[in-house]
């Protein structure tokens, strides 16, 4: 079975900063491309950042300069936050496309979040 755990959210001071992880565990054949999406409630899921697997980024106008996303290795992708305001709460989620087998389709899959709370 393949699973994205995350982990590294936390309660934060505006101005702080905080690092999420994300590691695909189980068996894949590749994955084309990683992320970190966020929900605040109330609000739609969005996209923060993403990387493919050539590494080119993508990143949220809100978070530009800010935030910052890596691939360790070939499983793992970190979103380094800096400068956090309180806008930035939200649960956030990893995701990622990729295919467990040579002859899949490519698929989406997510992980279950980790809340990010930036608070005085």
């Amino acid at each position: 079975q393949v699973q994205l755990v995350e982990s590294g959210g936390g309660l934060v001071q505006p101005g702080g900063s905080l690092r999420l992880s994300c590691t695909v565990s189980g068996s894949i054949f590749s994955i084309r491309a990683m992320g970190w999406y966020r929900q605040a409630p109330g609000n739609q899921r969005e996209l923060v950042a993403s990387i493919t697997i050539d590494g080119t980024t993508n990143y949220a106008d809100s978070v530009k300069g800010r935030f910052t996303i890596s691939r360790d290795n070939f499983k793992t992708v970190n979103l380094q936050m800096n400068l956090l305001k309180p806008e930035d709460t939200a649960a956030y989620y990893c995701n990622a496309v990729m295919k467990r087998w040579e002859v899949a389709p490519y698929a989406e899959y997510w992980g279950q979040g980790t809340q990010v709370t930036v608070s005085s």
